[in-house]
């Protein structure tokens, strides 16, 4: 059973900085691609960034170019968001997502992604 276990949300004053971590579990995703998505509340989940499985193509939505990395591990089947000069708005449930077939370039919709972590919260106060 595949598994995907995010960690690291929580709380943060604006302009501070937090890391999420998503370890998998029951299979090796070195030769795919992942991606971070967020849901705030009221709002459809959103796209907020994706890398290739050997980190070659990476894509970020324009609301956080600048300000996010996304970043892997495959020996550790382990994927990265660091988030820095954080604002209110992005405040919101985060996501990992992991596609289960080989792709040349990383979706960003939801649809493009087999596998889902369970959410991990990040609260941004003004």
């Amino acid at each position: 059973q595949v598994e995907l276990v995010e960690s690291g949300g929580g709380l943060v004053q604006t302009g501070g900085s937090l890391g999420l971590s998503c370890a998998a579990f029951g299979r090796s995703f070195s030769a795919y691609s992942m991606a971070w998505f967020r849901q705030a509340p009221g709002k459809e989940r959103e796209f907020v960034a994706s890398i290739s499985w050997a980190g070659g193509k990476i894509t970020y939505a324009d609301f956080v170019k600048g300000r996010f990395t996304v970043s892997r591990d495959n020996a550790k089947n382990t994927w990265y968001l660091q988030m820095s000069n954080l604002k209110p708005e992005d405040t919101a449930v985060y996501y990992c997502a992991a596609d289960g077939s080989w792709s040349v370039i990383p979706g960003n919709r939801t649809n493009d992604y087999d596998y889902w972590g369970q959410g991990t919260q990040v609260t941004v106060s003004s």
